[in-house]
């Protein structure tokens, strides 16, 4: 069996991510994005200053273990992290600025597992690194989002806020202590801990309990608490949208989930995949390097959950490619065209998709399998075949069927298919 909250990925559902992933691909590249692959594993303290020690991803939710050298590793829970580390390793900094990158790959995190959200989970990360300018918060915003509609999806909503700068956090959370800790023993046992080290991330709560103190309190925003570079940086970021025609609501109870971000923050939603409806988001994190022992790089990116998007595709029925099957399925009708049938498959790959029967079959069960496979041409290999060098072709969707010598079939197959 699978551990807990894995799975094992193929056929359909393998395709599906691929096509998240290739539809990322070329919208981001076609930006200017270069692709990145980070390591699975990390140095532990890569997230935990990165991240923050005080998220719930570090303090519940990492994979951490010692390796030989007694050294602390965590299996990646998220990809910003690593990605400024390669960026600060690879002195990326002295390249053309800003510098945009992406990755596609597994995370890990010790979540309950739930419909769309797995211990083992796929993002495609986008980051630009090396300028605080807001031109640059739209432009991923709106790749985000150019990404989930490219990909058909129309019940979208975009969230957009700011978590201000670390001052304005400062204040707001001066504040929160001030409204909630007279009602802590009325707060759920996790946002206790929250209220004591990040009060900030009590909004962000799953918590109904929670969720029904704030509303009953009427706790005010973070938005009310924004300094004037902050909010002037919100301004810049809602005009560009704006001017580029991307609907978005501002919403003054958005809270990304991890420290390192400042200033913008966003979100896109699908209400009809559940209450967990958000396909991805992100954010910008101007101190994120500094945290890794770097010099200060401005940066802003997003992530998108494959898993909830493929959902999200799924609920709107935008993914019905059929299975592929092989170009040609190659029949013997004798036990001495067993052999030939595999040299002949051999001889077409790879222009061609060819497969075989690996013991002599009569037509009519060959032909049965053929269409099992799904393929579109069936070719037979009988003794006049073998004698002549020759095959006979049958195309499945038409029943059309022409003999030809091994020379010519591949350009028949090629054209016909």
């Amino acid at each position: 069996m699978a551990v807990k909250g894995t799975k094992d990925l193929f056929g359909r559902e393998l395709r599906l991510h691929r096509h998240i992933v290739d539809t990322a691909r070329r919208l981001l590249e076609a930006a200017g994005a270069l692709e990145l692959v980070t390591p699975i594993f990390e140095e532990t303290q890569v997230f935990e200053k990165g991240v923050g020690a005080a998220t719930d991803i570090v303090r519940k939710e990492m994979f951490t273990f010692q390796d030989r050298g007694e050294r602390s590793l965590t299996l990646r829970p998220e990809g910003t992290a690593a990605m400024v580390r390669a960026y600060l390793e690879h002195g990326m900094k002295v390249w053309p600025q800003p510098v945009r990158l992406w990755m596609a790959g597994p995370m890990f995190r010790a979540e309950r597992p739930q419909k769309g959200r797995h211990r083992q989970f796929h993002q495609v990360d986008y980051e630009a690194l090396g300028s605080e300018n807001p031109i640059l918060d739209a432009e991923a915003i709106v790749l985000l989002w150019e990404i989930l509609k490219e990909l058909g999806l129309k019940d979208l909503r975009l969230k957009l806020s700011s978590v201000g700068d670390p001052e304005d956090r400062a204040r707001y959370n001066a504040y929160l202590r001030e409204v909630l800790s007279p009602h802590a023993q009325d707060l759920s046992e996790d946002s206790q801990e929250r209220l004591r080290l990040n009060p900030m991330r009590i909004l962000d709560s799953k918590s109904e309990k929670d969720q029904a103190l704030l509303q009953g309190l009427k706790v005010r925003p973070m938005l009310d608490f924004l300094g004037e570079e902050a909010r002037a940086h919100l301004a810049r970021v809602e005009r560009h949208l704006e001017r580029l025609g991307v609907p978005y609501e501002l919403d003054p109870g958005l809270v990304r989930g991890l420290d390192y971000y400042v200033r913008t923050a966003f979100e896109v939603h699908h209400p009809r995949i559940g209450a967990q409806s958000a396909l991805g988001g992100g954010g910008r994190y101007d101190g994120l390097s500094e945290l890794l022992g770097g010099p200060r790089v401005p940066g802003v990116g997003f992530a998108l959950g494959i898993e909830r998007v493929a959902l999200a595709l799924e609920e709107e029925g935008l993914f019905q490619l059929e299975e592929k099957g092989p170009t040609l399925y190659l029949i013997p009708l004798l036990e001495e065209a067993v052999d030939e049938a595999f040299y002949l498959a051999e001889r077409f790959r790879p222009r061609v998709r060819a497969e075989y029967a690996l013991n002599a079959k009569k037509p009519q069960k060959g032909l049965e399998e053929a269409l099992k496979r799904n393929a579109l041409f069936a070719g037979f290999l009988g003794e006049e075949e073998l004698r002549a060098r020759e095959v006979t072709l049958k195309k499945l969707r038409t029943g059309e069927q022409v003999r030809l010598p091994y020379e010519e079939a591949l350009g028949y197959m090629l054209r016909e298919a």
